[in-house]
């Protein structure tokens, strides 16, 4: 199906999104930038959370990124570290090991920014739970004028922002459920409304 949003094409497929004639803003190329290289390192990851409804077009700012990424061992870990070392530096630590052992492994996220910046940022983490595991292997494949990248799929990504419960959260899915409602699983996002306890949220602010 294709629909449009200013100047910007989405074409939604059941294996894709596409956005064509899209016009980066900074925040995109950052992102763009980063996933190119988890993508060239086959390091499977899935973004989550504010950006993809500023992705879609909703006019907002944020100063970062979430994206959950495979769990991966340290020799994997360690290379990608010095891959992202020509652009980018991690902001919660300069050791490879500690950032690994004491904040991935804890499950406690890290932060990597462009050199000598501090926003906007890539929040990092390794699946901590069930629904994280989840949104990891079912993420969906969006080319943003050519550009590969991995997002959540909308029908958890709804009731995720409802349950965070805030204004900008809860405008934030209304924004993405009013894009897409032609094209999402419907029973799919009954049943994450369900497990999030957010099905009243839906019902008064966002249906």
């Amino acid at each position: 199906m294709l629909s449009k949003l200013g100047k910007m094409d989405i074409a939604f497929q059941s294996d894709k999104i596409e956005l064509k004639n899209k016009e980066l803003i900074n925040l995109d190329k950052f992102v763009i930038d980063f996933t190119s290289i988890l993508n060239k390192e086959k390091i499977k990851y899935v973004i989550v959370s504010g950006y993809i409804s500023i992705l879609f077009g909703r006019n907002r700012h944020s100063e970062d990124v979430d994206i959950i990424v495979q769990k991966i061992d340290f020799k994997r870990f360690e290379r990608l570290w010095l891959k992202l070392y020509n652009k980018y530096e991690c902001i919660i630590t300069s050791d490879v090991e500690d950032a690994y052992n004491y904040y991935l492994l804890e499950n406690t996220a890290i932060r990597f920014a462009k050199k000598e910046t501090f926003i906007p940022n890539i929040e990092f983490k390794f699946p901590k739970i069930e629904v994280d595991r989840w949104t990891l292997e079912e993420r969906k494949k969006l080319l943003i004028n050519n550009h590969e990248i991995y997002i959540s799929p909308l029908e958890i990504q709804i009731p995720y922002k409802l349950f965070l419960g805030s204004e900008k959260d809860i405008e934030d899915a209304k924004f993405i459920y009013n894009l897409f409602k032609d094209n999402m699983d419907i029973e799919l996002l009954d049943d994450f409304n369900n497990k999030f306890k957010t099905m009243d949220l839906f019902n008064r602010f966002i249906k």
